[in-house]
């Protein structure tokens, strides 16, 4: 027998011990989903069409599920439970600086912001991305321009999306890239 995350005794269910289920499995194969599929279309941009365009099409349908999944999903994987204020993003970043931000089970505040900001621009990405495919926007300067922006904005923020795990997983004493494996954080103190 062995403890659940609220105490029960469960027989031959082994769990880590001190560790809670924060991640369900459709956030984590979204996410790495997505990490392929973006690496799949950025890497094929110039080499084929066809594979750049089935992957944003992957994209688009994986933005699609995760806006959805924020709505409907379990709490961890809701938007009303990590997307805070511009202030309280200001704050936790301020906190962050100095190396006292509060730990989150769940998303920070920073990065409720940041999978707001990547869902956004993936969504102008496979928006402009599709517009150019089309009769009305073939060939049309200002969508390239937009699909391109957006393409070299989204990588600023992936740089700074791992920036941010690698400081908060050095700041909380926690490897967050395991968890997005894994599905389980160390519990929080008592």
């Amino acid at each position: 027998m062995t403890a659940t995350d609220n105490g029960a005794l469960v027989p031959g269910r082994a769990t880590r011990p001190g560790t809670v289920p924060v991640w369900d499995p459709l956030v984590r194969i979204f996410h790495w989903s997505l990490v392929a599929a973006f690496a799949t279309a950025w890497l094929s941009a110039e080499e084929s069409r066809s594979l750049h365009e089935a992957a944003g099409y992957v994209v688009a349908g994986l933005v699609a599920f995760r806006v959805l999944w924020g709505i409907v999903g379990p709490r961890h994987a809701r938007f009303a439970d990590f997307v805070r204020s511009p202030a309280a993003v200001l704050r936790f970043l301020r906190d962050t600086a100095h190396l006292r931000a509060p730990r989150h089970l769940g998303h920070n505040p920073a990065g409720g912001a940041m999978v707001v900001a990547l869902l956004v621009a993936l969504a102008v990405i496979t928006g402009s991305g599709y517009m150019m495919t089309t009769d009305a926007f073939w060939g049309v300067r200002w969508v390239r321009e937009v699909h391109e922006i957006a393409v070299n904005l989204t990588i600023v923020l992936l740089v700074l999306h791992v920036l941010g795990v690698v400081l908060a997983s050095f700041e909380h004493r926690e490897n967050l890239v395991a968890a997005m494996f894994t599905g389980r954080k160390r519990a929080p103190e008592a």
